[in-house]
């Protein structure tokens, strides 16, 4: 009995972004410093020895905080990087971008 293989487009990522607002990338930046703070804090609360419900409420509100920041990555690839590849014309680069932003909001999907 043979297996099925899967045919997957393999995806060769870009070393940067095609455009990021210089708006949007402070506003990612400044986030993702507040996280790095709210990570500290938790990372005292652990070594403090805090009340486990109080570490994992201020854990939680870390994984808010990164998934601001990943709603507004996504957005913007959406709007610049994927847009851009769909209509390039290029059909060997659209099918790449179609399964990548499968995988994309499958991993990302609450």
């Amino acid at each position: 009995m043979q297996k099925k293989q899967k045919s997957k487009v393999r995806h060769h990522s870009p070393a940067h972004a095609r455009h990021v607002d210089a708006g949007v990338k402070e506003n990612m930046l400044l986030r993702l410093r507040r996280v790095e703070g709210q990570v500290r804090g938790v990372q005292k609360m652990v070594e403090e020895e805090r009340y486990c419900p109080d570490v994992l409420t201020q854990m939680s509100a870390i994984h808010e905080s990164l998934r601001s920041v990943e709603r507004i990555l996504m957005k913007n690839h959406l709007q610049h990087c994927a847009t851009e590849a769909l209509r390039s014309g290029d059909e060997i680069k659209a099918q790449q971008t179609y399964d990548e932003l499968t995988e994309l909001f499958y991993r990302h999907a609450r």
